[in-house]
């Protein structure tokens, strides 16, 4: 088990504030609590204004909820902060390596560092992909890694997210926030910045354009207006100053893509695409969709248009599929891991799953296939019903389910209706993948707004704050 103390962010263990939060610090000792409820009203009453929302599904009170925000910043020194990148840019290299490689030659299998079926037989698998070269050899040109630090600091690597990462319209608003409502913090802080993460994302993009294309068209794929992420597709669209697409304005002729616009048919080189692959193409995935391009599987094989994420990448930030990460870093790039994976109980092997049953109250379980905070048992959080509830579900398929120990994730000083207190925070860093290897300092840090709560997802009744690297 790793130590159950929490890290403060910015508290030392004798109670002084840490080098990083001291300007930060004495400027919040000044503020009365009537300014901060002031501040922080507005910031709802602007969010509202400007639709900065997301959906929840299924849920009665109504789709639309306000993400809430907290205005008490996390701040990352810059030394921490650049061996946090290294570590980034080194696991996203794997990643994308590992993607290759298990759509041809499958050198990591044939190893026997990664059983068989363990790819070949996962739901992400996509068979279709196998043996189809992608521009410039990059899969997942956008990654949301998701960091969280325990007890003496040290920080681990939590989930990689591969397939379409969401937040990141979070952390452009939540930065613009804090500079409208505390102008004079970033006159006494040298933040640095992250609003130039659009014009990064759409270099991005364009630098992995099919070959021969000199000035790529790119668009945004979405699901549309019901989907959960829409504010972040129409925003970073807007952003960037792309088209904002859906399924049904895209056609495929002689295996390329085509956008229909009031001028007529127009080539279209990258596709942002926010839909997930079962949906992308009703020729190749599920008949039903009307959300895809029929045929846009076919022209991307044919290397007429570029995806982002490409097709498949889903493999790669599957819950069983984490645990042998480190092993892909040392497999592909001979390299150690700089950051390190939380460790972890795999339940399709025997002393695992024995491990896991037995110490199921102390352990957080997690659905391999599943995202968002859904398919989850925290043991020290669950009541001794809803335990040996999950316990049934785990012995009747134990291939489905990860554990790992409960992580005592950092805390960070949040303002909460009863004043500043502690409150559990992770890190999302946004990981570009193009021609090189980039990202904006920092991330989405998002917080665990119920006392004692470690589950910080948006769908789950988290928060987010602004995210400080100082230079």
């Amino acid at each position: 088990m790793l130590a159950a103390k929490v890290f403060d962010e910015m508290h030392a263990a004798d109670g002084s504030v840490r080098l990083s939060y001291g300007k930060y610090n004495n400027w919040l000792a000044e503020q009365s609590g009537e300014l901060l409820n002031n501040k922080r009203a507005e910031a709802d009453l602007v969010f509202r204004r400007v639709g900065i929302t997301f959906a929840v599904y299924g849920d009665d009170a109504g789709t639309e909820r306000l993400i809430p925000f907290d205005i008490i910043p996390r701040i990352i020194p810059a030394a921490e902060w650049r061996q946090l990148e290294a570590g980034l840019r080194q696991r996203v290299k794997a990643l994308n390596r590992f993607i290759h490689d298990v759509y041809h030659d499958q050198n990591i299998v044939r190893a026997g560092k990664i059983p068989a079926d363990q790819v070949l037989k996962n739901s992400q698998y996509r068979a279709e992909m196998h043996g189809v070269d992608v521009a410039s050899d990059i899969y997942t040109h956008i990654a949301g890694i998701d960091i969280v630090r325990a007890g003496k600091g040290e920080y681990y690597v939590l989930e990689d997210n591969l397939r379409v990462p969401s937040g990141v319209s979070y952390m452009l608003e939540d930065r613009k926030m804090m500079m409208r409502l505390f102008p004079e913090l970033f006159a006494k802080n040298r933040v640095a910045p992250v609003a130039h993460y659009p014009d990064l994302l759409l270099e991005n993009l364009r630098s992995v354009a099919p070959q021969g294309v000199a000035d790529p068209t790119v668009v945004l794929l979405t699901p549309g207006m019901y989907n959960s992420a829409y504010f972040e597709h129409a925003f970073l669209a807007q952003q960037m100053g792309i088209e904002l697409v859906e399924g049904q304005d895209l056609f495929v002729q002689d295996d390329a893509v085509f956008m229909r616009t009031t001028r007529g048919p127009h080539r279209v080189d990258v596709i942002y695409r926010r839909v997930d692959d079962d949906f992308l193409d009703p020729l190749a995935f599920r008949p039903d969709s009307t959300l895809g391009v029929p045929g846009l599987l076919k022209a991307y094989r044919a290397g007429r248009v570029t995806l982002a994420n490409a097709i498949g990448t889903g493999l790669a930030d599957d819950k069983s599929i984490y645990p042998y990460v480190p092993d892909m870093i040392e497999f592909y790039l001979g390299e150690k891991p700089i950051l390190a994976n939380v460790p972890t109980f795999k339940c399709r092997n025997r002393d695992d799953l024995a491990q896991t049953l037995a110490k199921l109250p102390d352990l957080v379980v997690k659905e391999v296939h599943n995202a968002g905070g859904y398919g989850m048992l925290v043991g020290p959080a669950a009541t001794r019903a809803e335990i040996e509830a999950f316990r049934k579900k785990i012995e009747a398929n134990p291939a489905n389910y990860i554990a790992q120990p409960t992580l005592a994730l950092s805390t960070c000083p949040t303002f909460v209706e009863s004043g500043i207190a502690p409150r559990h925070i992770d890190l999302r860093p946004f990981v570009l993948c193009g021609k090189q290897v980039t990202m904006v300092p920092g991330g989405l840090t998002r917080v665990a707004l119920r006392d004692g709560s470690l589950v910080v997802n948006s769908s789950q009744g988290g928060g987010t704050k602004d995210t400080w690297v100082l230079e």
